[in-house]
């Protein structure tokens, strides 16, 4: 079944315009399309904020892992600098 988006673009892939991008529900020509972040199509605005706060949560997370991170990272580092040994790596036993 041709895609009425490959006529106008030329294209054999699938247009991100043709599914909405969290439901995977058909979007029609003559449907409102919700986009999200430029080149994410959404069938409706439920669908659409549910991404939003999925993505939200997940750079969240990243946010929170990182700044542990760099706590954990600092914390060596005064280790170091106050005279105790920290090895830092993996360990692997057979």
């Amino acid at each position: 079944m041709a895609s009425h988006y490959n006529t106008f673009f030329g294209s054999e892939e699938p247009h991100f315009l043709e599914s909405c991008s969290l439901c995977r529900k058909h979007l029609a020509l003559n449907s409102d399309i919700f986009m999200y972040r430029g080149d994410k199509a959404f069938c409706s605005k439920e669908c659409r904020e549910e991404q939003i706060e999925s993505d939200e949560a997940k750079e969240k997370s990243w946010r929170l892992s990182a700044r542990s991170l760099r706590k954990k990272s600092s914390e060596a580092a005064k280790d170091s600098a106050a005279g105790k040994t920290v090895r830092t790596g993996t360990l692997v036993v057979a």
